[in-house]
């Protein structure tokens, strides 16, 4: 009975976890996007406090501590809303790890799963840090993001594992289970490639559309790809070149080109099965948003609005992926 109480708890863990976990992804965007992910010069409280100073001696105390860094409150702000949003994140893993040992026997996942997702935040945590203290560098704000998104993934899977419809009798055919299997590294690819735009400020490396700069394919440099260097930088530490930054975002329309077409014919030819059906048509919807998104951050040069919405498409379309991955996948006592 007890293990059962346990059971109802660890269900309810997974997917309260998973709905903020997107929450928490998005705010990253929010503050990536607003350029506030320095708004408070330390980890992990801000200005030597677990909040943003207000009161007249808070902000002198403040100011002594970091004589160069001036308060921007609104930005300082962004940044810890989004750390107790994570610190709260964190917690609930936390609890998730303990409650799957406790009905390890009854949980629909193994209990090494929610151990490794509680590994994955501990680093997640760190290389928070590492991007407030090694000053935004791309790789570990990269990381960060790709970190988030497996979080998300995993919390997708384990809650969708115990409330989903699941079933290998689903997609029978080899060839297919592998061409939704490795729809998960395309998105993994593209996440990662609009993330390194994102992290190198080349977003707006050129705002034409189809072409770049009036071409098809600009000069390219790809220089900018070298991941251990400084924001701005070459790995030889001179400036990154205007070229290099625009290879960065044509690299990222390329990929958009490429998952544009594996993900819609996967969309295309799992409309015909009745399982998958209503996923494959939210899948399709996503993928024409996503891209219609992308365009127009481009055309309109930014807007944070739509920047964001950006960014949340591509959580949605990597949960979408996950349910499907999921729902393909049977287990021992459920098909």
């Amino acid at each position: 009975m007890q293990t059962l109480v346990y059971l109802r708890i660890f269900r309810k863990l997974a997917i309260v976890s998973a709905i903020l976990a997107l929450c928490v992804v998005v705010l990253g965007a929010y503050v990536r996007l607003s350029d506030a992910g320095l708004g408070c010069p330390d980890w992990p409280g801000c200005y030597g406090a677990l909040t943003v100073p207000q009161s007249e001696m808070a902000i002198h105390k403040a100011q002594t501590i970091f004589p160069d860094k001036p308060i921007e409150s609104h930005k300082a702000w962004k940044e810890m809303i989004h750390r107790y949003f994570a610190g709260t994140l964190g917690i609930l893993i936390l609890s998730l790890f303990i409650y799957s040992w406790r009905a390890a026997r009854r949980i629909e996942v193994s209990p090494l799963l929610p151990t490794a997702l509680l590994g994955i935040v501990f680093f997640q945590a760190m290389l928070g840090m590492w991007t407030v203290t090694l000053l935004l560098k791309p790789m570990v704000v990269s990381a960060h993001l790709l970190g988030g998104m497996t979080t998300l993934a995993i919390l997708v899977w384990i809650s969708h594992r115990h409330y989903g419809v699941i079933s290998k009798r689903f997609v029978e055919d080899a060839m297919l289970r592998k061409f939704i299997r490795f729809a998960l590294v395309i998105i993994y690819i593209q996440i990662f490639l609009g993330g390194w735009t994102s992290t190198n400020y080349a977003a707006l490396a050129c705002t034409d559309f189809p072409t770049c700069h009036g071409v098809l394919v600009p000069e390219l440099d790809f220089s900018a790809f070298q991941l251990f260097r400084e924001l701005g930088q070459t790995a030889g530490g001179h400036p990154l070149g205007m070229d290099a930054i625009t290879t960065i975002q044509w690299t990222h329309r390329l990929g958009a080109l490429v998952t544009f077409i594996y993900l819609g014919t996967l969309g295309v030819v799992l409309l015909r099965n009745s399982h998958l059906r209503s996923m494959a048509t939210k899948l399709l919807f996503l993928l024409v948003l996503q891209v219609s998104l992308g365009i127009s951050n481009l055309v309109l040069h930014l807007p944070i609005v739509l920047a964001v919405a950006h960014n949340f498409g591509a959580a949605l379309l990597l949960v979408t992926i996950v349910i499907i991955n999921s729902k393909i996948t049977g287990l021992a006592n459920r098909g």
